[in-house]
């Protein structure tokens, strides 16, 4: 009868509510977590995976795939054979070799180990180093900020499910992640290296793709084409403001003439010049080249590696599609039309060894010389789009999680997800790859630097799938052995190889990736210190019953959302508020925007309330989750903040303490006491339905009052914590906290900035905290 008193009170209620058996809030023994609230959220909503469409929709996705992810992998024939025979070709059986090593290195890295596996280790249909890393610290308490919460788990998206715990070995890894900070730290430490790496192949790769379309230009002399290349750039930079809404098909058909083209000429060089370069899928050669060519040999293979640049971007960008999708593009599309066109130039290469220093246009028949330096230049920049989208889309993780400086993103798409756009960075990367391209002035040099940051992105995707299969998937201990072995051994001769070109370029990603790591590790490490203070300082409850009955303290009409990024209790700063302005708006909300380790929170799940005691002080705590791909518009979250808030308070009264009674005594009389139960219980129910009117009616005052505070104004209530180091702390941490720390939220976006909070709806408040 309960059920149906709520159902006849409010219409809406009913599909909110499941008809399960209810707790009276009343009555909840009340911890600092929300689980019950979480568990009221996620009854109503079923977990799902995602459902991989008809095949229609999956063949619309793998042709959007060939513009979006490809034109990186695609542009690499302008110029591997050039990077790789940098001294000139020695030997005629040197190209077979070298074509031998490109072929396999394409089957077994991008084909195998990224189509075949490594798309797998998905987070919740999304790619990356930091999918990886959320994706483990859902199974794992690994996460530097201690802000884990055991409602967390029952969101949609979050798809866990419990490892094997009977075997040994996942609970031994899972141990040692959890208890051991130096591990912790250490696996922060890879993951923001392997960011910091991708971030750099966003200034290496516009770079060596623009440059090296360029370089085909006949008739240009001196550094003329650098300067082209130079003007490009800086038209394709200042063109992201416009956003990529339409990447995937305005891109892939210039991408697929692309491909089509690069496979008919390389088709056209091996029955031209010579059909037995075929011999070079024979492995053979390989080991031949090495004998012939020792060290030359080995270091040839920095080279070899940039015909699998962009691989990564198959797993990276993941998110934008599907796994069937991204194994057909690439296994029907991409690989025949790469292969065919190496072969084909190798074919030319055993007929003209001197054209080495400029392949592709070389080997290009006269007749398609300038259609196909057109469609280069397009494809250079689609590739360069690509990756600085990419960058952007980093940099937007990076700051959910709280691994970077507040900057501004703007989100240029309604339809594609993860289509954004930062002004700082794309201005800082443009002014980077304008530096690069001047500096180095040629694809050769730039290769050299480009290299190591593909093969270090690989490694660290390698070892953490390994870490993803010993303690997620269950894998046999042998498969991951094989995996492990075979895969990080290939990538660890490639990156020995390119190390050897530290002092010629090398050393240019390892520069980005220290600099982009210092600034990740110096904001996050005062973010979590500045956390941990707000944790051993949160507010008892008891001051909030001590602040109603004081009488000085003023309430003023409107809505009051107070941040902080404690979601375990009420933070100091709100004592502060109070001691120095002593008034208090009507409703409070003490607002908690908790990053999730997933990639989207449902909205219907992204609040969970608590209210205050006492409940007439009107004093609500609220955490609002928020995935690493999500994203916060004001005006769209004060609404669904309220809206939610209203339905908490609907919830909250509706729920009579009598079913308590009922449900307990269920629990415990035999079957055939329970029906004489229920009538003593009805019985009681009908002596209250008065009770249960007039409460009806107190919610939906309660409800009216706070939709009056939100037509007076929502107002912002932001601390200005001034972060200090204690006074006897080492000169170390001083510098990392008093210097580096305050130089970069001086010179970064403030929090009020990033949420376009209006000015005359701001209040701050400067409070110290030493930490």
């Amino acid at each position: 009868m309960g059920d149906a008193n709520c159902q006849q009170g409010e219409g809406s209620l009913h599909q909110e509510i499941p008809v399960t058996r209810r707790t009276s809030w009343g009555r909840l023994p009340r911890f600092d977590s929300l689980h019950v609230e979480a568990g009221k959220l996620s009854a109503t909503h079923e977990h799902h995976a995602g459902n991989p469409g008809s095949w229609q929709s999956t063949i619309q996705l793998a042709f959007q795939s060939i513009g979006v992810i490809y034109g990186d992998i695609g542009t690499s024939p302008l110029y591997v054979y050039s990077s790789t025979f940098q001294n000139g070709i020695n030997h005629k059986e040197d190209v077979l070799g070298v074509l031998s090593l490109i072929l396999y290195t394409f089957i077994l890295i991008p084909m195998i180990k990224y189509v075949l596996i490594v798309l797998w280790a998905n987070d919740n249909g999304d790619g990356g180093t930091f999918a990886l890393y959320s994706k483990i610290c859902k199974y794992a308490k690994v996460s530097l900020i201690p802000n884990h919460q055991p409602e967390d788990k029952k969101l949609s998206n979050y798809q866990l499910e419990a490892p094997s715990y009977g075997l040994r070995r996942s609970e031994k890894i899972k141990r040692i992640l959890e208890f051991n900070n130096f591990a912790k730290i250490l696996l922060f430490l890879w993951t923001i290296l392997g960011t910091s790496m991708v971030i750099g192949d966003g200034v290496l790769t516009p770079s060596i793709s623009v440059l090296s379309a360029v370089e085909g230009i006949k008739g240009l002399h001196g550094e003329s084409h650098v300067y082209i290349a130079v003007v490009i750039l800086i038209v394709l930079f200042c063109m992201q403001r416009f956003g990529t809404d339409k990447v995937g098909y305005t891109f892939a058909p210039a991408i697929s003439l692309w491909f089509t083209f690069i496979a008919g000429i390389g088709l056209y060089n091996l029955f031209k010049y010579d059909i037995t370069v075929l011999r070079a899928f024979n492995p053979k050669y390989i080991v031949d080249y090495f004998r012939r060519n020792g060290k030359e040999g080995w270091v040839s293979l920095g080279g070899v590696i940039l015909s699998i640049t962009g691989a990564e971007a198959m797993f990276a960008d993941l998110g934008h599609f599907n796994i069937p999708a991204i194994q057909i593009s690439f296994s029907a599309v991409v690989f025949p039309a790469i292969s065919l066109a190496y072969i084909g130039q190798g074919a030319y290469l055993t007929k003209f060894p001197d054209q080495v220093d400029n392949t592709f246009y070389a080997s290009t028949p006269t007749p398609l010389y300038w259609p196909m330096f057109v469609i280069a230049v397009v494809a250079s920049v689609i590739a360069s789009q690509a990756m600085i989208s990419g960058t952007f889309a980093i940099i937007s993780q990076s700051l959910s999680l709280g691994c970077f400086p507040r900057v501004k993103v703007v989100h240029t798409s309604a339809k594609h997800e993860g289509q954004v756009y930062i002004p700082e960075i794309n201005y800082l990367l443009m002014v980077a790859c304008v530096i690069v391209t001047l500096g180095f002035k040629n694809t050769t040099s730039i290769g050299n630097a480009y290299g190591i940051a593909v093969v270090a992105v690989m490694l660290i995707t390698t070892s953490m799938v390994t870490l993803i299969m010993l303690m997620i998937w269950k894998t046999s201990i042998w498969l991951i052995l094989l995996f492990f072995g075979v895969f990080f051994s290939i990538e660890a001769v490639y990156f020995s190889s390119v190390l050897f070109k530290f002092v010629h370029g090398g050393y240019l990603p390892f520069a980005f990736a220290i600099v982009l790591m210092t600034i990740m590790a110096i904001w996050h490490y005062t973010y979590v210190q500045r956390y941990m203070y707000e944790l051993t300082h949160k507010v008892s409850s008891d001051y909030i019953k001590e602040l109603a009955n004081d009488e000085s303290i003023t309430r003023i009409p409107g809505i009051g959302l107070l941040y902080s990024e404690l979601v375990q209790g009420i933070p100091p700063i709100f004592t502060h508020f109070i001691r120095n302005i002593p008034s208090v708006h009507s409703v409070v909300i003490l607002v908690s925007i908790k990053p999730i380790p997933i990639s989207k929170v449902l909205p219907e799940e992204r609040f969970l309330f608590r209210q205050v005691e006492p409940k007439e002080y009107r004093v609500f705590r609220c955490v609002a989750r928020y995935g690493y791909n999500d994203t916060i518009e004001r005006k769209e979250f004060e609404l669904q903040l309220v809206e939610k808030l209203k339905s908490f308070i609907r919830q909250e009264g509706c729920i009579p303490d009598i079913e308590e009674n009922t449900d307990m005594m269920a629990e415990t009389l035999e079957p055939q006491e329970i029906g004489a139960a229920r009538v003593s219980s009805s019985s009681s129910i009908e002596i209250d339905s008065m009770s249960q009117k007039n409460k009806k009616e107190n919610i939906e005052e309660e409800v009216e009052f706070v939709q009056k505070a939100m037509e007076k104004g929502v107002f912002y209530l932001m601390g200005e914590t001034e972060v200090v180091a204690h006074q006897n702390s080492n000169l170390l941490r001083k510098f990392v906290i008093n210097k580096a720390y305050h130089f970069l939220r001086k010179n970064f976006r403030q929090a009020e900035q990033t949420l376009a909070i209006p000015r005359d709806g701001l209040l701050r408040v400067g409070m110290t905290y030493e930490i």
